[in-house]
């Protein structure tokens, strides 16, 4: 058995970062950028600072930023008629994860025309040729979209969402520039930090886990419980700080290593609770992850042990078993810390067979170290009810 790595080409990183763009697209030859971004980044000035320097370079571009928070099957298609009418040949996005997965699939479609029912990339798409090229610019800490093979698409119609997983889609270039995540608010800092230590335990403990990846995952863990709760503070400040520059390589380093080994059941059901209620992904996964790390604790004690030295835990003394509790309560105690909330008030009784059967049926369950059934998920998600 053979284990893969894929990453972006070139990424860099730091203050400052996103000078190198231009660059990156004259070196290559491209003639029109399609920027990708999302309304509320352009509205407060956060994607211009791209914008400008693709204007001091003579660099032609034109925007689409019809993107949700949840971006849907018709962002994407909207996404493919704007990138042709505009004539472009290359793509920046700029933005969270809803931007650049938005990206990824109109990149896809553009190259494979025969996916351009965007339902048809569900799971892993044998598509044959690689995505327009991308640049890809993150302005949150936590889904690490710009290195990962993986991108996720709500379908309104059937009320669900659907993960892609193709090598085809991963951006060559990422721009990892904290600077363009000095804007975040307090709450989105802590649900996206939050993702990226899910993204990280849950890589560290899925099936697909081995040493390279560990590397990555644990490194992740370590950096996020070292920087989350001063990158919320200065979210609040509004005082620059090495918390934010922190979590920007952290979630970074988190992608590198999920995006190759797989998640498990804490995206399975995050991604549910968000088709069905809407709810911010993060938050869903803050939720969800010391539930699911006792759900799957019979199984990666061991795992989840490295955890709590990784997050600081001084074990010194305890048991395999006690120091894998407290791994699952240093979580809970970050996420109470940055103000995330214990319950998604929004589940009904009535609704819990079927945002089972959907958490059973997404594409990140498989990754899961422990089988679960219908009625177990069922209890897991009342765990999180009012």
């Amino acid at each position: 058995m053979s284990n893969r790595i894929v990453l972006n080409t070139i990424s860099y990183h730091g203050a400052g970062a996103i000078k190198e763009i231009p660059g990156e697209i004259q070196r290559r030859g491209y003639q029109k950028v399609f920027v990708c971004s999302d309304p509320d980044l352009v509205k407060f000035g956060v994607t211009k600072k791209v914008t400008d320097l693709l204007d001091e370079a003579g660099i032609a571009w034109s925007l689409y930023d019809e993107v949700k928070p949840n971006p849907t099957i018709q962002n994407v298609q909207d996404g493919v008629e704007a990138f042709k009418a505009a004539e472009a040949d290359c793509i920046v996005t700029v933005g969270g994860g809803s931007a650049m997965d938005t990206a990824k699939a109109i990149g896809i479609i553009i190259n494979n025309p025969e996916f351009a029912d965007v339902r048809s990339l569900e799971g892993v798409a044998p598509t044959t040729k690689h995505a327009v090229f991308t640049i890809a610019v993150p302005t949150t800490a936590g889904t690490a979209a710009e290195v990962t093979i993986n991108y996720v698409i709500t379908d309104v119609e059937k009320v669900r969402k659907f993960v892609c997983v193709d090598t085809n889609d991963a951006p060559e270039v990422a721009v990892v520039d904290p600077e363009m995540m000095a804007t975040m608010p307090a709450g989105l800092t802590a649900s996206t930090g939050m993702d990226a230590l899910t993204h990280a335990i849950e890589g560290y403990t899925t099936k697909g886990a081995w040493e390279l990846t560990d590397m990555f995952h644990l490194k992740a863990i370590e950096l996020i419980s070292k920087n989350l709760r001063d990158a919320v503070a200065e979210a609040k400040s509004g005082e620059p700080g090495s918390g934010r520059e922190g979590m920007a390589l952290a979630q970074y380093i988190a992608g590198m290593g999920f995006s190759n080994v797989g998640l498990g059941i804490d995206h399975a059901m995050a991604h549910t609770l968000s088709a069905h209620y809407d709810t911010p992904h993060g938050v869903a996964c803050a939720m969800l992850l010391p539930i699911a790390m006792e759900f799957n604790k019979p199984v990666v004690v061991e795992r989840l042990a490295d955890v709590a030295v990784a997050m600081g835990v001084d074990t010194t003394g305890m048991t395999t078993d006690e120091a894998a509790d407290a791994a699952i309560a240093a979580v809970r105690q970050l996420s109470e810390d940055v103000n995330i909330p214990k319950v998604c008030e929004a589940i009904k009784a009535d609704e819990l067979d079927q945002i089972a059967d959907d958490a059973l049926a997404d594409a990140c369950y498989p990754g899961n170290p422990r089988e679960a059934d219908h009625d177990t998920v069922v209890e897991l998600f009342k765990k999180i009810m009012a």
